[in-house]
């Protein structure tokens, strides 16, 4: 997945003015979305399982790029609410090394289903900020020889931010939020992977699997950016 020059091709070839995005870092002349030494620590990640405790029911295994901290927290941010959308592509690439570690041993073709935005999301952020993750993780995927197909079976209704609930509000947001479209309901041939950027409770990937579920699409993992982590108790 990351050949000659890969992830650095990716972040180094974007004109972006306002500084890195994973550290602020204003050097003299840069003109690319993350510094050298940002690029070092999201090179440096590796794609493990990741899962929440508790876990939520219908939950599938999860696979997350790194933890939700440093440059990838701070690049995640800056793509979703400062309105850098110009870090799609390579948080995309990096999102595409989630799936490849999510389906590795699997048969082929892959389907990925991203998780949907709300429409007042979509139109706070200009589109629909997974969406962009996904076009560019599935382009990232068929270059290195996947066979990958998208779909987007999926509609979310109108929720509360999450940002400001707790994992019981969480789990009670999630049911209920998403539907199939009228063309939703497909067979899928090889296996299905969620997407989404960040995982914390797990209740939005439980969700969805249990839609997807009653389609007869039944994911077989889940490919995320980041998880959240546990600050233990003092």
């Amino acid at each position: 997945m990351r050949g000659p020059g890969g992830l650095w091709s990716d972040l180094t070839d974007l004109v972006l003015p306002a500084g890195c995005a994973g550290c602020a870092a204003r050097a003299p002349g840069l003109t690319q979305g993350f510094c050298p030494g940002c690029v070092g620590e999201l090179e440096a990640l590796r794609p493990a399982s990741a899962r929440p405790d508790p876990a939520p029911p219908d939950l599938p295994p999860c696979v997350a790029l790194g933890p939700y901290a440093g440059p990838l927290r701070e690049g995640l941010l800056a793509y979703k609410e400062r309105g850098r959308h110009g870090l799609a592509r390579p948080l995309g690439a990096l999102l595409a090394e989630a799936v490849a570690a999510a389906a590795a041993g699997t048969a082929r073709p892959v389907t990925l289903v991203p998780v949907p935005d709300t429409a007042r999301a979509a139109r706070a952020r200009y589109g629909d900020h997974l969406d962009r993750l996904t076009r560019h993780a599935a382009g990232r995927l068929r270059a290195a020889g996947w066979p990958v197909r998208v779909l987007r079976p999926l509609r979310a209704l109108p929720r509360p931010d999450s940002v400001a609930l707790d994992s019981a509000g969480r789990a009670a947001a999630a049911e209920g939020a998403f539907r199939l479209r009228r063309t939703g309901g497909m067979p899928v041939d090889g296996p299905l992977v969620l997407l989404d950027d960040i995982l914390t409770t797990g209740a939005t990937l439980a969700a969805v699997s249990r839609v997807l579920r009653s389609a007869g699409m039944t994911p077989k993992a889940a490919a995320v950016l980041a998880a959240t982590q546990k600050r233990p108790h003092r």
